[in-house]
């Protein structure tokens, strides 16, 4: 008799391997590829930033494979950057990881904004540098036409994600190909390992880690979304996959630029620098290209990083570690309530930058700072699980202890490389979620801190206090 099992209906709402890929493509790739040249060669010569590029390739792809790691061992933990946080050094901890990365992905939405109504201002002068007053309401409709978009539905949301990735990689093609033919192999290797001003070649490379990390940001996307995947082993393809195809594009983007421009030249550049390179390889209408590249790509990173920054909300929320009234999804089966407290952020921290004129590159550092004690979470508890043998994988796999090893230890000099200052603008921002994660656990009637909740903090107070009386004195700025 044929025992032949019955097929299995698809979920709602979930999402297979091309959309985990465009997802994760679709957070990576925004507005940062198009400022990398300018980006990269304001601190470094070619020398260095091909370095830069292989750390952070390494580094990156090991934190790639942190991911793809845990989706495999630990495939009952949803929403990564929460879950494997909590899970290392308990709910306090998780909570901070999901709301640091809740906070960077808002933080990295206004910038989208700015970046989008500044390639506007090509065109259209009242727009600017997209911190003007025309710029921000426009960029305020924006926001809520996006809102209203998501919240039709995550799989519909997710598709035109899709779409619009893979639209968005043309003119990304377009200028490799453009750019190659223009190159001029004596202007790359001109000061190749950088001129005395810009100082060690050390210092340099440095230069190039906070740039080479907000480019990647959006790495860890499909799990995020790990919970609507339609196969788990999705996760970690898909995150692989994606990291792949931006790493090729933002390595050619940036490494042909120095061949168009000297470093001088192309530190000198208005952002997006894209469109100054393209422009002197094949004239105006390069420009243009380039200009209308960027709007198309900031959408789709906008949509994708709406979707993260609700799901981050969400799921920790279902957990009991955020307010009950985050977990409220409407008749579509979007977060709405994590939706509107999301994009109701954007709105704030849109009318701030218009009073305080907060610049693209300000904004990208911030979001970046917050980012990586999320990362190096996730990192450190995979070398934990490897280490100890834990999961649905218990053999002991000299190549996995290798690759947490040094994704934890990429993660260090990461935070390493940001500095002090970012540590304090982070821990400004991190203190304050305190009082959502004291107001869910009343909620849940349970014990407030243990003495390691406590001390951490505390820490987080100090440091909160400390950039407050430096931010007061000027002696700290965005």
């Amino acid at each position: 008799m044929n025992t032949a099992p019955a097929s299995v209906t698809p979920k709602p709402n979930t999402l297979g391997l091309s959309l985990l890929i465009a997802l994760v493509v679709g957070s990576i790739i925004g507005s940062g590829i198009y400022g990398l040249p300018q980006n990269m060669a304001s601190g470094a010569g070619a020398g260095a930033i091909l370095i830069g590029w292989a750390i952070s390739g390494v580094g990156m792809l090991m934190l790639a494979r942190v991911y793809q790691i845990l989706a495999l061992r630990k495939p009952e933990l949803d929403n990564g950057v929460y879950a494997y946080a909590q899970a290392l050094s308990g709910e306090y901890v998780g909570f901070n990881s999901a709301w640091g990365y809740w906070v960077s992905a808002w933080v990295g939405n206004v910038s989208y904004l700015v970046a989008a109504f500044g390639a506007l201002g090509y065109f259209f002068p009242v727009f600017g540098d997209g911190n003007t007053t025309a710029a921000i309401l426009g960029a305020s409709i924006a926001l809520w036409v996006f809102h209203l978009l998501v919240l039709r539905g995550i799989h519909g949301a997710a598709t035109l994600n899709g779409l619009v990735t893979l639209a968005k990689i043309v003119p990304l093609i377009l200028f490799i190909v453009l750019v190659t033919l223009a190159f001029q192999s004596d202007v790359f290797k001109l000061d190749f390992w950088g001129h005395a001003k810009l100082g060690s070649l050390f210092d340099q490379v440095k230069s190039t880690m906070l740039v080479t990390v907000w480019v990647f940001i959006g790495i860890e996307g499909a799990s995020v979304y790990s919970a609507r995947a339609r196969h788990r082993e999705d996760v970690g393809r898909a995150t692989i996959a994606g990291f792949l195809i931006c790493l090729l594009l933002m390595m050619a983007v940036s490494l042909l630029s120095l061949g168009i421009y000297t470093q001088p030249e192309l530190a000198g550049l208005k952002n997006p620098s894209m469109a100054g390179v393209l422009e002197k390889a094949v004239g105006t209408w390069g420009a243009v290209v380039v200009y209308l590249g960027l709007l198309l790509s900031v959408g789709g990173s906008f949509l994708a990083w709406t979707l993260l920054a609700a799901e981050s909300l969400f799921t920790p929320a279902q957990s009991g570690v955020m307010p009950r009234w985050l977990t409220k999804q409407n008749a579509k089966g979007v977060p709405a309530n994590a939706m509107w407290l999301t994009n109701g952020m954007v709105q704030i921290f849109l009318i701030v930058t218009l009073f305080s004129k907060a610049s693209y590159l300000a904004l990208i550092s911030l979001s970046t700072a917050m980012i990586l004690v999320p990362y190096l979470f996730s990192a450190a508890y995979s070398l934990l699980l490897v280490w100890r043998r834990e999961g649905v994988i218990t053999a002991f796999r000299r190549s996995d202890l290798i690759v947490t090893g040094l994704a934890t230890g990429y993660c260090l000099w990461l935070l390493y490389a940001a500095g002090f200052k970012y540590l304090l603008l982070g821990a400004l921002l991190y203190a304050p979620g305190a009082a959502l994660y004291l107001f869910a656990k009343k909620q849940r009637t349970e014990r407030l801190f243990t003495s390691f909740e406590w001390g951490i903090l505390a820490f987080l107070l100090l440091l909160a206090i400390v950039a407050v009386y430096l931010l007061s004195t000027n002696k700290l700025s965005l």
